[in-house]
């Protein structure tokens, strides 16, 4: 498996890829990796050549610096991973943050028709700012056919639709499912963070949610907020940040149901101080 630290030897491969008519899948990540990386990895393979897998940890989309010094970076343990899936159509990009940002470790402002301002934009401050700096920059240095996002960070992935619509990026953004644990828990890096009693109680998060699914077939979305706000004060462990109800294209909080749109439900909460979100489409 071929691993790059310098995105120059790695534009040299991309650029041998290219002549040789081979299309590229791209996933970028953050490391850490588990099964819902894996499954991502595995879907790019499927419909490209190639598949190559970014290992940066993003300084710039992070609002508490305590979160990105705690973030676990396990590279070697990631390449082993990488192996089960294949070892000689993936490659991997691990670079040092210089190598990605220069001199110059800062966000660039981006305005994505509104989309940044909801859920994780509202409590995160500066957040997609970071995430679309490095997803563009990102795109630039693997200069990708497809990209591969999980479905779990959905605002994010919507985000980065807008992204390659408003700066013309030549490269198609894929959706794919969440990826979720036997008992519901979606796959996240910060799983590995949590204490037992925490990682016990976190599959609430996901039955809370299917609850809200059934409950929104015939209950309104005021309704359905107070009632999943209600369960959380019932469960000591797990401290909800938020529940919103959104329109699936712009993101904005539903005020009254139509049969011409679709919805989703978006979660934070938080075990302790590992914050976990989750989402479930419901028609």
């Amino acid at each position: 498996m071929k691993v790059f630290h310098n995105k120059s030897e790695l534009s040299q491969l991309i650029d041998d890829f290219k002549t040789k008519n081979m299309l590229i899948g791209f996933v970028p990540t953050m490391g850490a990796l588990h099964e819902g990386h894996l499954s991502l990895v595995e879907k790019a393979l499927s419909e490209n050549h190639v598949a190559v897998v970014s290992v940066f940890v993003n300084p710039t989309q992070f609002d508490n610096q305590e979160d990105l010094v705690k973030y676990p970076r396990t590279l070697e343990t990631d390449i082993e991973l990488l192996k089960t899936v294949s070892d000689d159509k993936i490659v991997v990009y691990a670079p040092a943050v210089e190598d990605v940002y220069g001199d110059d470790v800062k966000s660039q402002s981006f305005k994505f028709d509104g989309l940044e301002n909801e859920m994780e934009g509202a409590f995160r401050e500066g957040h997609f700012n970071g995430v679309g700096t490095i997803v563009k920059r990102l795109f630039e240095i693997v200069t990708p056919n497809r990209a591969y996002f999980g479905e779990k960070d959905f605002q994010q992935l919507q985000i980065i639709k807008k992204l390659v619509e408003l700066h013309h990026i030549p490269v198609k953004v894929i959706g794919c499912p969440i990826h979720r644990a036997e008992d519901g828990l979606a796959m996240s890096s910060r799983n590995t963070r949590l204490t037992e009693n925490h990682r016990k109680v976190a599959p609430f998060i996901y039955e809370t949610l299917k609850s809200a699914k059934t409950k929104f077939g015939t209950k309104s979305a005021k309704n359905v907020t107070e009632w999943v706000e209600k369960q959380f004060k019932k469960q000591p462990l797990l401290e909800l940040e938020y529940f919103i109800i959104a329109d699936t294209d712009t993101l904005k909080p539903v005020k009254r149901k139509s049969t011409k749109k679709t919805y989703r439900a978006f979660v934070a909460v938080y075990a302790g101080d590992i914050r976990l979100i989750d989402n479930i489409a419901l028609n």
